[in-house]
């Protein structure tokens, strides 16, 4: 058995790479400057990241879409097992990842969903590091509480998802152990880099903070008052049923992320 691991140098591929061979198996890990070279905007690359997989992690960065002739072609190649990461919600608001479920699970292969919710790592590794190395978070979600989840506990759903028995055809909604506020969770970061970081989440502070054109910013608004219509997002219980382990409550990961400084 040979996986392919997509995106493997980003928040999630990295750590799957990590526990699948912490296991003994056999991984390519492939991005666009990584181990295997892999681009979604480059077909020429796919054949190459493809030859003798059977698996794969299929994860595609934000706003680019999963291509059906990539599915197609893994398919051709002998591919027998599709684990997707897509997000909490997506036929809500998501078309690019609600359209990558539908290609997964009609491929004609095994397949796995993963539905994350917000990455923990968003905030120390991801779009919102600037954001608190600056001190505020300016985001239009007001107080509608999220599950966040930790990026080590989606990637061993979905390394379980990857190489185990009685996951197939299966949508995994994974989530942390608490819901909470982006107001308390920057609290919590506050409280453990030891320094005050402010959160501002209004539709008015996300224009006065925005550099975008008014219609993408607008634009954007928008999709977050779809966010904050699905209302709170209760934790689930997917990381332990699937893993054997509880989920890493938010305090944990803030105790242990690498902060950026001012």
């Amino acid at each position: 058995m040979t996986l392919l691991v997509l995106g493997a140098t980003g928040s999630t591929g990295r750590r799957v790479t990590r526990l699948l061979r912490e296991r003994d198996v056999a991984v390519r890990a492939a991005s666009r400057h990584g181990e295997a070279v892999f681009d979604w905007a480059e077909p020429e690359t796919w054949g190459p990241a493809l030859d003798g997989v059977t698996g794969i992690y299929v994860m595609a960065p934000d706003g680019v879409p999963v291509e059906p002739d990539f599915i197609e072609q893994a398919v051709e190649t002998g591919v027998r097992r599709l684990v997707l990461l897509s997000t909490m919600h997506a036929e809500e608001i998501d078309d690019r990842l609600f359209a990558a479920e539908g290609l997964v699970r009609e491929s004609g292969v095994e397949w796995t969903v993963v539905r994350a919710n917000w990455f923990n790592q968003n905030f120390d590794e991801g779009f919102f590091a600037p954001a608190i190395q600056a001190g505020e978070l300016v985001l239009p979600l007001g107080e509608v509480r999220h599950s966040f989840v930790d990026a080590e506990d989606i990637a061993a759903v979905a390394v379980e998802a990857l190489t185990g028995p009685g996951h197939i055809g299966h949508t995994y909604e994974v989530t942390g152990p608490d819901a909470l506020t982006f107001a308390e969770a920057v609290a919590h970061i506050s409280k453990a880099i030891g320094r005050p970081i402010h959160y501002k989440g209004t539709a008015d502070d996300y224009r006065q903070a925005s550099t975008a054109p008014a219609d993408q910013t607008e634009a954007e608004i928008a999709y977050f008052a779809t966010q904050q219509s699905l209302g709170d997002s209760l934790p689930t219980p997917t990381v332990e049923q699937i893993t054997g382990r509880p989920p890493i409550p938010f305090t944990t990961y803030t105790q242990t992320a690498t902060w950026p400084t001012p």
